[in-house]
C-alpha cells in the first residue's frame, strides 16, 4: 500500500447495506437492499480502488452468511478491489473467498482466537490477508464484537509483526457509526508502534476527518454512514484522499 485509500464499507446484516451503532446490533439502520447496487456506484466513483465489505451476520455466526450478497458485489465492483472479513475462520474459507474474486481477506476474531490461521493464511496468500482489530477502551473484541478481551490492540497487533499480514484495520467501536471523528490518537499511535500498514476505521463524519487521517499518516481510512446519509460527499472525500 504505496498511497491512502479512502475506502467506501458495505456492511451486510439479512442480506442489505446496513451500519451498527458502536457494534450494536440492536442499533442497525437499513440504507439499501441493494449491495450490489451500492457496491456499483461506489466502484464507478473516480479513485475508489478497494471497497470494505462485512458479513455481520458472519461475524457472530462464525461462518459465511451473506454468501450470495458478496457474490453480487464481487459481480458489481468489477476491476474495484474488494476486502471481506467477519466469519472467516478457517483457511478453507479464505481459499474459498480469494478463488471467487476477494482481493483480500480479513480476519478478526481468528487473528486472536488462531493466530496460526494468520501465519498460515499470510503464507499462503502473500498480500492478501489483512487483520482487523476492533477495540473497546483499548480492548480487543471479537466473535461480531460482542465478546470482550483482555488483550489490548497493540499486544494482538504486534503478534502479525513478522506474519506478511498486508495491512491491520483499526476500528475504535466506540466511535463506529458516530459520525463523532475518528480515533486517530489511538490509531496514530499504533501505526507509530508496527511495521504494518494500519488502516483507520470508525466514526468518519466530515472532509475534515479525511484530511485529518490522510496527513496523519495512516494508510487509509474506511467511511460507511457518512457516505449514505450523505453527511460525507464521496468525490470531495475522494480529491482530499488522492492530493
Amino acid at each position: 500500500m504505496s498511497a491512502f485509500e479512502l475506502i467506501p464499507a458495505i456492511d451486510l446484516l439479512g442480506g442489505k447495506c446496513v451500519r451498527l451503532t458502536q457494534g450494536r446490533y440492536d442499533a442497525a439502520t437499513e440504507y439499501d437492499a441493494d449491495p450490489a447496487g451500492v457496491a456499483a456506484r461506489f466502484a464507478a466513483a473516480r479513485g475508489v480502488r478497494r471497497l470494505h465489505v462485512v458479513d455481520l451476520d458472519g461475524a457472530k455466526r462464525g461462518e459465511p452468511v451473506n454468501t450470495a450478497a458478496v457474490r453480487g458485489i464481487l459481480g458489481a465492483a468489477k476491476d474495484v478491489a474488494v476486502e471481506l472479513g467477519g466469519g472467516i475462520r478457517t483457511l478453507a474459507s479464505v481459499e474459498t473467498w480469494l478463488g471467487l474474486g476477494v482481493e483480500r481477506a480479513i480476519l478478526g476474531t481468528a487473528a486472536l482466537r488462531d493466530p496460526q490461521l494468520v501465519r498460515d493464511a499470510a503464507k499462503k496468500f502473500p498480500g492478501r490477508i489483512g487483520v482487523g482489530i476492533d477495540a473497546r477502551g483499548g480492548k480487543v473484541a471479537v466473535q461480531g464484537w460482542l465478546e470482550a478481551s483482555e488483550t489490548d490492540a497493540l499486544t494482538l497487533a504486534r503478534r502479525f509483526e513478522d506474519a506478511g499480514v498486508a495491512a491491520i484495520v483499526y476500528t475504535d467501536i466506540a466511535r463506529d457509526g458516530t459520525g463523532a471523528g475518528v480515533n486517530l490518537a489511538e490509531t496514530t499511535a499504533l501505526a507509530r508502534a508496527i511495521s504494518i500498514p494500519v488502516i483507520a476505521s470508525g466514526g468518519v463524519g466530515s472532509l475534515e476527518d479525511v484530511r485529518a487521517a490522510r496527513a496523519s499518516g495512516v494508510a487509509g481510512l474506511i467511511v460507511g454512514r457518512a457516505l449514505y446519509t450523505g453527511a460525507l460527499d464521496l468525490t470531495a472525500a475522494l480529491e482530499i484522499a488522492c492530493s
